[in-house]
């Protein structure tokens, strides 16, 4: 099994944990824009064990900060531009801006279509990798109410990652096995749940996972043949944690 990592903030003290990591990983990167993620990118490249980096782009908090139909037009405008002649594998988190800027649902409600628009064009003529990020639900209600509210793009070429943070949410052994199960099946190895949290993210607030639950949550995963997993977040990771994810690393 994979095990890759999300790193929202990549400080030298937060990029400096892959010391730690003594198997081939990816590492799902947050960067404002595009150049910078080359610089990190290119910073990396000296490290053996990094086998992908993949630009995940976050907006300013008044923006927006996730990629939504109500992020600021002009914020997804810019972002899109900057990769239209790119191919480096990307990462969009779909997430609305309830708590980085709520009021963008008011001003960014007259684009809200135009801005789901641009969202799908993106998705369908990128020439590199496309994953997208989502909450996790999979049942086919609530599914239909993320692509109506422009947070979930059924497309073939995607990869999907859901979020599956048991130190925020009391899912259950059954909940998980049923939800990755029904996701391979549908999706294969484009199907990648994301475990955590193992540091806050950017809330500030988050819960840590503890070791118990995360040998827990990795267990069902290789039951279940997933294929890839994604820590959040890099920063978090301890050598209690690094020995943990090893055992079950590729």
């Amino acid at each position: 099994m994979r095990i890759s990592f999300f790193e929202e903030f990549p400080t030298p003290e937060n990029i400096g944990k892959l010391d730690l990591v003594k198997w081939k990983t990816k590492l799902y990167v947050a960067s404002p824009g595009f150049a910078a993620f080359q610089r990190l990118q290119e910073q990396l490249r000296s490290r053996g064990n990094i086998l992908e980096t993949i630009y995940w782009p976050v907006l300013k908090k008044k923006e927006g900060y996730w990629i939504s139909p109500f992020s600021q037009r002009k914020a997804l405008h810019r972002i899109f531009h900057e990769l239209e002649k790119q191919v480096v594998p990307v990462m969009l988190d779909l997430e609305l801006p309830t708590t980085r800027h709520p009021s963008l649902f008011c001003t960014e409600f007259l684009h809200f279509s135009a801005n789901k628009k641009m969202i799908s064009e993106f998705i369908n003529l990128y020439y590199g990798e496309i994953y997208l990020a989502e909450y996790h639900p999979l049942d086919t209600t609530r599914k239909k109410k993320l692509e109506w509210v422009g947070l979930h793009y059924p497309h073939p070429k995607v990869k999907v990652v859901k979020m599956f943070y048991h130190s925020l949410h009391p899912f259950t052994d059954h909940f998980l096995r049923e939800q990755w199960e029904s996701g391979r099946l549908e999706l294969g190895q484009k199907y990648i749940p994301a475990l955590g949290t193992i540091a806050p993210g950017i809330h500030g607030t988050e819960p840590l996972l503890s070791l118990e639950q995360l040998k827990q949550d990795l267990i069902i995963a290789r039951e279940q043949k997933i294929k890839e997993i994604i820590i959040f977040r890099l920063g978090g990771l301890t050598k209690e944690y690094a020995r943990l994810l090893a055992r079950f690393a590729d």
